[in-house]
C-alpha cells in the first residue's frame, strides 16, 4: 500500500505542475532542431558573373550569363549588394575560418609551397615576413597563424562538417593543407593546391601536359576516365555526403567550395555550346559555361534538399572568395569583365574584392529583400557560428568579423558607422587598376587606397563613382588625412606587416605618417 500510495503522489504532484504551466507559447522554452548549413563558395566570380542584378540596372553580364538558380536563391533571400574579400584566394579563405582580417592573420597573399612565397616580390620591394604556410590548427608551424578553426568550432558542438572542393588554407606538407585537421569529418578533393589540374573526368582531374601532380584533384578516383565535369562530381559527391548526415539525424555543416571558375578556364560541354553559338570570344564562351555549370550545382543541391525534406530548416549563403579574373587569361580587353566595377581579381578597386551574396535562411530572412550593408569576409565566422545556435566557445585568435544574423533579420546598419580595411603588403604579378601592395579603407561612401611603392593616394566617393574613375585624393585633402589616420591607426592596433625598400632597407611608411601626409 505505501508503494501505491508513493506512485499516486508523483502522478498527483506531475499532473499538478503540468496544468500548473503558463500555456502562453512566449513563456515556453522551445528546443529547436539545430539548422543545416550550407556556404556555397565560388572561385574567382566577378560581381557581374550571373543573370542577378546586383548594380542597380542590368548590365550585359546579366544579360549574358545565364544562373537560374542563383536567381531562385535570390527570390528566397536576401541580397547583399556591398559584400566583400580580399583580392586574392588564400586570405579570403583564412579570414572565413579564422574570423580576422588579413593584416591580422598575416596570410596576405595565396600560398601552396611551403616556406616558399609563389610571387617573386615587385621593383623597388621586398615583401615582409607574411605567413606563407597559411592557418592551421597548432602553434608548430613556422609562418603560419594558429587558429581555432571554425569546422572545428561547429563539429564540437555536434555538426557533420563536412567540406567537398577547393581548400587552400595551408601550403604543402602542413596540417592543413588536408581540411580534416581543421575540423572537418568529411574531406572531398580539397588540398593544397588553389586550382585543379583539370575539370574533365577523362583527364582524371590532372594536367596532362605536366610532369607534376601537385595539381590533381584527390579523392575522385571513381570518376577517373569518365565523361564528368568536375563540377558535377562534386555535386554528386555533397548530396552523399549530405544524405549520411541525414540518415544519422546530424545536422551538417557543408563548406560546397567549388574550383569553377577558376582557370584553367575549361568548357562544361553541358553548357558551352550555346555561347559560341551567342558569337561570344570562345575562352569567353567556356567561362560562361563554368558558370552555368556551377549554378547548376546550386540548382541541384536545393532541389535535393527539398526532395529530403530538409529545405526548410537549412540556411544557404552563396558568395565569392575575390573579384572575377580580369588581368590575364580572357577573351577581350583587359580590366573590363566586371563593370561597372573597375579591374579585377588581385586588385583592391571594387572589381577585385567587391562579392556576389545572397543568403536564404527560411523562416527568418524576407524573400526578395536586398541590402546595401556592409558585410566582409571576416563576418562568415560569427554569423555562421550564431546561426548555429553556438554560444559557449572560444578560439586562440582574435576575431575581428562582426555576425550579420541582424540584417538577415531585416535589421538597417549604418555603414558610416563601420570602417573596412584590406590589407596587401604583397605581389600578385599582373598589373592594372588597383593592383599592387596597398592598404585600403572603406568607411561610409569613401575609399581611400595607399600604395605602398610610392605613397600615392586613392581617394573615391564609391556612390558617386562605383567604377571609381575620379581620383579625388587632392580636391578632398581632409577627409584623405581623416582616413589615412584611421587606416594607420588600425594597421598599428594589429600589428600589420608592411614592405621594406630594397634601396634604403627601411620599412614603408604607415598611410598617417607626416612624411607621407605632408609630401
Amino acid at each position: 500500500m505505501i508503494r501505491i500510495s508513493n506512485k499516486i503522489g508523483i502522478v498527483l504532484f506531475l499532473f499538478m505542475a503540468i496544468i500548473s504551466c503558463k500555456s502562453d507559447k512566449k513563456e515556453v522554452e522551445i528546443v529547436k532542431e539545430k539548422p543545416n548549413i550550407i556556404l556555397f563558395m565560388i572561385d574567382d566570380m566577378g560581381w557581374q558573373d550571373t543573370s542577378v542584378p546586383f548594380w542597380k540596372e542590368k548590365t550585359v553580364f546579366n544579360n549574358r550569363y545565364q544562373t537560374p538558380n542563383m536567381e531562385r536563391l535570390a527570390s528566397q533571400g536576401m541580397k547583399f549588394t556591398q559584400a566583400y574579400a580580399t583580392p586574392v584566394c588564400t586570405p579570403t579563405r583564412v579570414s572565413l575560418i579564422s574570423g580576422m582580417n588579413a593584416a591580422r592573420h598575416k596570410v596576405t597573399n595565396w600560398t601552396f609551397k611551403r616556406d616558399i612565397s609563389m610571387v617573386s616580390p615587385p621593383k623597388g620591394l621586398k615583401m615582409p615576413y607574411w605567413n606563407l604556410n597559411g592557418a592551421q590548427p597548432t602553434d608548430s608551424v613556422p609562418r603560419s597563424v594558429h587558429i581555432t578553426p571554425l569546422p572545428q568550432i561547429l563539429k564540437d558542438n555536434g555538426y557533420e562538417t563536412i567540406h567537398v572542393g577547393k581548400a587552400h588554407f595551408g601550403a604543402i606538407g602542413t596540417p592543413s593543407a588536408d581540411p580534416i585537421a581543421l575540423g572537418f569529418n568529411v574531406n572531398i578533393g580539397g588540398h593544397a593546391a588553389g586550382q585543379p589540374g583539370s575539370y574533365y573526368g577523362t583527364d582524371d582531374f590532372r594536367n596532362l601536359n605536366s610532369k607534376t601532380t601537385i595539381w590533381d584533384v584527390p579523392g575522385l578516383e571513381k570518376y577517373h576516365g569518365k565523361d564528368i565535369f568536375l563540377t558535377e562530381a562534386l555535386t554528386k559527391e555533397a548530396i552523399i555526403a549530405m544524405d549520411k548526415a541525414v540518415a544519422n539525424d546530424k545536422p551538417f555543416y557543408l563548406y560546397m567550395s567549388h574550383y569553377a571558375v577558376h582557370t584553367p578556364i575549361q568548357g562544361d560541354a553541358r553548357f558551352e555550346q550555346k555561347y559560341l553559338d551567342q558569337g561570344l570570344h570562345p575562352i569567353e564562351a567556356r567561362y560562361a559555361s563554368l558558370i552555368e555549370g556551377m549554378d547548376k550545382s546550386l540548382g541541384d543541391i536545393m532541389n535535393h534538399l527539398e526532395e529530403k525534406g530538409v529545405s526548410e530548416n537549412t540556411i544557404i549563403l552563396f558568395m565569392s572568395d575575390n573579384g572575377g579574373l580580369s588581368a590575364v587569361a580572357r577573351g577581350g580587353e583587359k580590366h573590363t569583365h566586371n563593370k561597372p566595377l573597375s579591374s579585377g581579381k588581385g586588385s583592391v578597386h571594387e572589381g577585385g574584392i567587391r562579392e556576389p551574396m545572397l543568403v536564404k535562411w527560411p523562416g527568418v530572412t524576407k524573400e526578395k529583400s536586398e541590402t546595401d550593408d556592409f558585410v566582409i569576409i571576416e563576418d562568415f565566422f560569427p554569423t555562421i557560428i550564431e546561426l548555429a545556435g553556438i554560444d559557449d566557445f572560444k578560439t586562440v585568435q582574435s576575431v575581428d568579423g562582426k555576425s550579420f544574423t541582424s540584417i538577415l533579420k531585416g535589421e538597417k546598419q549604418d555603414n558610416n558607422n563601420r570602417a573596412l580595411f584590406w590589407h596587401y603588403p604583397n605581389h600578385w604579378g599582373p598589373t592594372g587598376p588597383g593592383i599592387g601592395a596597398t592598404s585600403t579603407i572603406r568607411k561610409g561612401d569613401w575609399k581611400l587606397i595607399y600604395y605602398h611603392l610610392d605613397n600615392n593616394f586613392e581617394l573615391f566617393n564609391i556612390a558617386d563613382d562605383l567604377g571609381e574613375t575620379i581620383n579625388l585624393a587632392t580636391k578632398e585633402k581632409a577627409r584623405l588625412k581623416a582616413l589615412a589616420k584611421d587606416l594607420g591607426s588600425y594597421l598599428r592596433s594589429v600589428n600589420a606587416q608592411m614592405p621594406i625598400y630594397t634601396d634604403t632597407n627601411k620599412q614603408v611608411p604607415w598611410p598617417d605618417s607626416d612624411d607621407v601626409l605632408n609630401y
